[in-house]
């Protein structure tokens, strides 16, 4: 490897969680508090398996946010680059006690530091600088105009430095809320892509890729491997610069059980993982970035294709076992 980072940008979230099954109760309103975001939980994955990692966001100069970010440094990912600004670091709450049940998510993003940023608040110059490779996700512009904006022009200027760009299709239906379809916006943005991962469903939603109301639970993996193997090529077709594709199957029982398995496509190969399953779930959040992070540290670290799927599953279902956003190796 070399010393040049990956550099992820997204919004920095906290967690509130339930310590027991409801939120409030007439005992007390304890309640779990993690630090995370979706492309920040990519950064630490990364940094924990030797890839220098930049991580970039947006949230007030405070306590707060100081407290987090030395966490971040703690966990060797630079954030050196970070923008101080705004009045509200964004946030979600999981109305369960685990996130295994009862887990409705309910966001608190609207007016963040992060969401309010515009194009001219980047100084992309010096944003790129000693980056191979840009990791994004759906989420962020699915936040609002702005930002589907900022990040088309966060695309263009990677695209013309010749950096390496992975993006995670993360469909989150309630964030998609400014009168725009993920079809519509990120059709446009995916186009710059080297590297895309997902789920055949998320593909669909955003990339309109073909998608069979008769593909459930029940399911076999050579089916639903066929089936990636079918929309990877119509992807590859329609966004040429795009390489390399994988995507998640995870399938849960009940609240502590979790089916997992990947594959992973280029333009002349398709593989599968071995199929992972438990009843020991402690934390589902962050599975799905852990998956990403190891997909990116493998093509970076030029792995096989197999050990490239391999990888990737096996620190997605690692996170399982992990409390709160980050993994821990």
């Amino acid at each position: 490897m070399n010393n040049k980072n990956v550099l992820c940008l997204g919004e920095l979230l906290y967690r509130l969680q339930a310590k027991e099954e409801n939120f409030f109760n007439n005992t007390s309103s304890l309640v779990y508090a993690y630090p995370g975001g979706s492309e920040a939980n990519v950064a630490v994955a990364l940094a924990e398996l030797g890839v220098p990692t930049t991580y970039v966001s947006s949230a007030p100069q405070h306590s707060l946010t100081a407290e987090i970010l030395n966490i971040l440094n703690h966990k060797n990912v630079d954030t050196s680059k970070f923008i101080f600004g705004g009045e509200r670091l964004g946030s979600y709450i999981l109305q369960s006690a685990n996130g295994l049940s009862n887990g409705e998510v309910i966001y608190d993003r609207k007016y963040s530091s992060f969401s309010t940023l515009k194009t001219e608040d980047i100084d992309w110059d010096g944003l790129f600088d000693n980056c191979t490779w840009f990791h994004w996700t759906a989420l962020t512009p699915a936040l609002n105009a702005d930002l589907a904006d900022l990040m088309l022009t966060a695309l263009k200027i990677a695209h013309e430095k010749k950096i390496t760009i992975s993006v995670d299709l993360n469909y989150r239906s309630r964030l998609w809320q400014y009168g725009e379809q993920p079809l519509d916006i990120m059709s446009k943005l995916v186009g710059y892509c080297h590297v895309i991962m997902g789920n055949i469903w998320a593909a669909n939603k955003m990339l309109g890729t073909t998608i069979s109301d008769q593909l459930n639970r029940n399911t076999s993996s050579k089916d639903y491997f066929d089936y990636a193997n079918i929309v990877a090529n119509e992807i590859f077709v329609k966004y040429p610069h795009c390489k390399h594709i994988a995507n998640t199957f995870r399938f849960m029982d009940n609240p502590q059980h979790n089916l997992f398995y990947g594959t992973y496509h280029t333009p002349i190969e398709n593989k599968i993982s071995a199929i992972l399953e438990t009843n020991e779930v402690i934390d589902r959040i962050g599975s799905g970035d852990a998956f990403m992070a190891g997909l990116i540290a493998a093509i970076y670290q030029k792995k096989s294709s197999q050990e490239i799927i391999d990888l990737a599953t096996e620190l997605g279902f690692k996170k399982l076992f992990n409390k709160g956003d980050f993994i821990n190796l």
